[in-house]
């Protein structure tokens, strides 16, 4: 199997199961144009988003890293009318194709973009007693994996689920060994994840159109 029948059969999901999408086609997009990286999730791993968050009944979603708005675009969707998405994102410039990303979609106003270090706009939530949200999507800089479950729990509430995009990393995450600061850090957030009482989870290893790769699923209990 190879990384380009991967992509046949991302292409062929997307072909049967998904409609046409102006406002996600113009965020891919306007993202490209902005010189933004090309590295936000696939159509299906976005649908896959919407579907968890659907599933849990989400009307409050938190988003560490939010690139061109992409993701956000998919997840702001399954909410409801007073529903409420803050996502993080470190680069103005980022938040900027962002905002105007998620206005093309009709999703600005249930969707706030915050600028500067996620540890930073994380303690402010934490600070502020900010309520709890339902689901937690961290898809940053992965040597802070640690760090942001750490508050992500600190954000949860019981049912809330936690997804780390990122982890497999082409199976390096099972190199225990590996000199990689990004898959140190995830087997460092798994090990934490593994004594708190608090969370149950797994690691589905994906394959598609970005690779060999995979999510972190946490259930708070």
């Amino acid at each position: 199997m190879s990384e380009a029948t991967w992509t046949r059969v991302d292409e062929y999901v997307e072909s049967v199961l998904f409609d046409d999408d102006d406002a996600l086609a113009h965020a891919r997009s306007a993202s490209a144009a902005g010189g933004l990286p090309a590295i936000e999730v696939t159509a299906t791993q976005g649908r896959l988003l919407q579907t968890l968050a659907r599933a849990v009944a989400a009307t409050r979603i938190l988003e560490v890293g939010t690139l061109g708005g992409y993701s956000a675009i998919w997840l702001a969707r399954c909410l409801p009318e007073d529903g409420v998405m803050i996502t993080l994102e470190l680069e103005e410039a980022h938040a900027t194709v962002a905002r105007a990303n998620l206005a093309y979609a009709g999703l600005d106003g249930l969707v706030e973009v915050r600028v500067g270090s996620a540890k930073d706009s994380l303690s402010r939530l934490i600070d502020s007693g900010a309520e709890a949200f339902d689901l937690i999507f961290i898809d940053a800089d992965k040597e802070s994996n640690p760090a942001y479950f750490a508050s992500a729990l600190r954000l949860s509430h019981a049912g809330t689920l936690i997804v780390v995009d990122n982890v497999v990393r082409s199976g390096a995450l099972a190199d225990e060994d590996s000199p990689d600061g990004r898959v140190r850090a995830t087997r460092a957030m798994l090990e934490l994840a593994s004594t708190d009482p608090r969370v149950e989870g797994t690691v589905i290893q994906t394959v598609g159109a970005k690779g060999y790769d995979g999510f972190a699923l946490f259930r708070v209990v």
